[in-house]
């Protein structure tokens, strides 16, 4: 079987953390096209939980304006 590494799709350890956080999870599901395609990115970036859960706990960060 061959790993994709395609920016769509959603990686196993981002779908897993947002799963152990369902303020994250709304958060995500109502993001612009734009922004979720970004994230995906940063995602796919990745290296380790410890920065997987720090990238969506970042969605439930207030906006900063």
């Amino acid at each position: 079987m061959r790993k994709s590494n395609h920016s769509g799709e959603l990686p196993l350890g981002l779908g897993l953390a947002l799963a152990q956080n369902p303020e994250a999870m709304k958060r995500f599901s109502s993001l612009s096209e734009p922004a979720r395609s970004e994230l995906l990115r940063k995602a796919h970036g990745v290296s380790s939980k410890n920065e997987m859960q720090a990238l969506v706990q970042a969605l439930t960060a207030p906006d900063v304006t």
